[in-house]
């Protein structure tokens, strides 16, 4: 397909956005200091700080039965911290406090940003969800494709593409690239043999790798989280002529602020503001071929690689709910925020979701999130989000014009966690 494809499609996300803000709601913008430029909707609920302080005592309660060593909560609207704590402590060994500066391995809340800098590129012409990714990586022109049958064993046996790998695959994870640290498939299993990160190998060498593989199913065909946004990070550094960090840093990071915000932690001074799991609770292997993200490494993992802060993600979040400007400076145009927060896997799409599907069966998946397409009381429709496998997540919800960041490092925890915090906090809203 052609770039001009891309283009009608921002367009009439565009203009469908505007019909039913004008349609839905009145909005005015007031100035403030800090995090600015946010809307004030006017049908948002109000919360009460009694019923949100109940999020702080649940997770205190989780610290204090031993759980977790600490956490760090943040709940913000209309532009404004509601409600922002530091609970427990950073690492049960050394027992410093939590503090609002700890550092996160913030595993796939990485995907949101690397998300954000490709779309940065199509907003500038240079890059459209269209394009076929064998034109920035040629290796993927001939890749192949895992054909399996049931009770096999060994290497699949593989067949040809039915069409490209396109940027939107990789943007909503329909590429055919996938994980080899969860599962026992056989295209799973070879996926963990290959060793793809032998070495202290870059983007550019893990993407010639990888193209060496089959992928799992054709694609355009199943929702599979893979390695799709590690690809995408190495598209950004062919387009952009610069290192993916280099790209981040100049565009988003350092205009936002997130000046903690990396993939690792270049400071070793620093490395007591690292948080740490209890030590029952660590992996027990590399995730998504990230053995310790704070740790000095070549490769820029855009699917998982990065650490950050809670005050690094809210100023993230912030621009995202305000489509794509903070403090005055657009970074995405605000269609373009329209178009990543809509559903690219719909049954229209005919994309399989199968039991591996984590958005959850009643949402979508957009351009780097997961989608909320139905209310589902006290839960709004439009709410998008993500997590990361250590324990932290997010979720934005346009409607009542709010954020929420927790961070914490409890992997084994952080389900039943996150779940909890989503339903106290929307208990609190009046």
């Amino acid at each position: 397909m052609r770039r001009w494809r891309t283009e009608a499609r921002l367009r009439l996300v565009g203009t469908v956005a505007a019909f039913a803000f004008l349609a839905a709601a009145i909005v005015e913008t007031i100035p403030r200091a800090g995090l600015a430029d946010s809307p004030v909707v006017a049908a948002a609920r109000q919360f009460s700080p009694a019923k949100l302080k109940r999020v702080g005592d649940y997770l205190s309660s989780e610290i204090a039965a031993g759980k977790l060593p600490g956490a760090v909560i943040l709940v913000q609207q209309h532009g404004k911290p509601l409600y922002s704590q530091s609970l427990g402590v950073r690492d049960v060994v050394n027992r410093l406090p939590m503090t609002a500066d700890s550092i996160f391995r913030i595993y796939s809340m990485s995907k949101p940003i690397t998300s954000v800098v490709a779309m940065m590129l199509v907003d500038d012409g240079k890059l459209s969800l269209d394009d076929p990714l064998s034109k920035y990586i040629p290796a993927f022109a001939d890749v192949k494709v895992a054909v399996e049958h049931p009770g096999e064993k060994g290497a699949p046996a593989t067949g040809p593409l039915l069409r490209p790998i396109t940027i939107e695959d990789l943007l909503r994870h329909t590429s055919g690239l996938t994980y080899g640290f969860y599962g026992d498939s056989p295209i799973r299993k070879l996926y963990a043999k290959a060793k793809l990160f032998e070495g202290d190998v870059d983007n550019a060498a893990f993407a010639e790798r990888l193209a060496k593989l089959p992928l799992a199913e054709q694609p355009g065909t199943l929702w599979d989280y893979g390695h799709s946004t590690d690809i995408l990070g190495r598209v950004v550094e062919v387009v952009s002529g610069q290192s993916l960090y280099q790209f981040e840093r100049a565009r988003l990071l350092d205009p936002l602020g997130m000046t903690d915000t990396a993939f690792f932690l270049a400071d070793q001074t620093q490395r007591s503001r690292v948080a740490e799991p209890l030590p029952w609770d660590h992996f027990d292997r590399p995730i998504g071929g990230i053995a310790e993200p704070i740790a000095p490494k070549r490769w820029e993992s855009g699917g998982a690689g990065m650490i950050g802060t809670a005050d690094d993600y809210a100023r993230f979040a912030q621009m995202l709910l305000n489509r794509g400007q903070l403090d005055g400076k657009r970074y995405l145009k605000a269609e373009t925020v329209a178009l990543m927060t809509s559903d690219h896997v719909g049954a229209d799409t005919k994309i399989v979701h199968d039991k591996l599907y984590y958005p959850g069966g009643d949402n979508g998946f957009g351009l780097g999130f997961a989608i909320r397409n139905a209310a589902k009381p006290p839960l709004p429709a439009g709410e998008y989000r993500w997590d990361g496998v250590g324990g932290t997540f997010f979720f934005i919800d346009p409607t009542d014009d709010m954020f929420v960041v927790c961070m914490m490092q409890a992997p084994s925890q952080r389900d039943r966690i996150q779940q909890m915090v989503k339903k106290l906090v929307y208990e609190a809203l009046e």
